[in-house]
């Protein structure tokens, strides 16, 4: 079971690199504007912003590539912890769907790993 938290963990890395690429990359791209349904004009005044929140999204995948590699539960917990957060305050603040794409795989990564972690 230890290796499909595991993969969980993953997943939401690699949703949460994809969102880096969106919001540094590509937020004035024709996929940006399709995915944060905005104009134009609402990308490119808002692109600063979002290569910001962009950029704490990669802090996100480099800690939770860390407690990977590193095999190290406590960094994975508390990684998955603060895309909970982030997915539960992006739900209340912005777009209730954030909370399935990103809270919520989170939270079933951080059970999975809650569930199969060892006992010190």
């Amino acid at each position: 079971m230890k290796p499909l938290a595991n993969v969980f963990v993953v997943l939401v890395a690699i949703a949460h690199l994809w969102f880096l690429t969106l919001e540094m990359f590509l937020w004035t791209a024709p996929i940006g504007l399709r995915t944060f349904q905005m104009t134009a004009d609402q990308a490119a005044a808002t692109s600063v912003l979002a290569a910001n929140q962009g950029l704490y999204n990669g802090f996100l995948v480099a800690g939770l590539v860390w407690g990977l590699l590193a095999r190290n539960d406590a960094i994975k917990i508390f990684f998955l912890g603060c895309v909970i957060v982030a997915g539960i305050f992006g739900a209340y603040t912005a777009k209730p769907s954030i909370f399935f794409v990103q809270a919520l795989p989170a939270m079933i990564a951080l059970s999975l790993v809650l569930i199969t972690r060892e006992r010190r």
